[in-house]
């Protein structure tokens, strides 16, 4: 079975509008088979979401493997920020815009790319909840290359699963970054890595 980060041209597709209720308001997106939490806001992403400090996402995000877009465009709306939005998957891109239209953001630069390969810029945030299931190799690439696009004191955000491998990951990190855990809840570690 194709995963959400291939391409599946012969996937039917389902479009759907999901109503996200965060930060006291309410927001409609489109999703459709074939993309991560096609149902709504998954709980590891609303987590991270909702433990993230303003500050230290600065002016310059990137939201990397975005799905369908909720994370980035959320940001958006709410603080205000600029978002590059990336993912390899061509329908997940194709609902990011159309999300992104729907919810009339501005400062948001949606494009392909697998992992940083076209990601030209420095951010001052990087943001992703990774996609496991692409294995171990795509998710550390994920994690440690962020530090080739974060500026100086930038920071990394992430949410991962204790039974996804969250202590051990933690553990690598630690190498790279200083790591801080900003919340656990349900399995689920919410993890700040600064830029050393």
């Amino acid at each position: 079975m194709k995963q959400y980060f291939d391409n599946n041209e012969n996937l039917k597709s389902q479009l759907r509008k999901r109503i996200i209720k965060i930060f006291d308001q309410q927001f409609e997106f489109f999703t459709d088979n074939g993309v991560f939490a096609k149902n709504g806001l998954d709980f590891g992403s609303r987590l991270l979401l909702m433990n993230l400090d303003k500050e230290k996402l600065g002016t310059k995000v990137l939201d990397m493997g975005c799905g369908y877009g909720s994370i980035g465009i959320l940001l958006n709306k709410e603080y205000h920020v600029a978002v590059d939005m990336v993912d390899v998957n061509d329908r997940a891109l194709h609902l990011t815009k159309m999300n992104a239209n729907l919810n009339k953001c501005t400062n948001i630069n949606i494009y392909k790319s697998n992992c940083y390969q076209n990601v030209n810029d420095i951010f001052d945030a990087i943001i992703t909840n990774p996609p496991i299931h692409a294995g171990k190799k795509i998710v550390y690439e994920i994690l440690l290359d962020a530090k080739k696009h974060l500026t100086k004191k930038g920071y990394l955000f992430f949410v991962i699963h204790k039974d996804q491998g969250a202590k051990s990951t933690i553990n690598d990190l630690k190498k790279y970054y200083d790591v801080t855990i900003l919340e656990r809840s349900k399995g689920f570690f919410v993890v700040e890595a600064k830029n050393s």
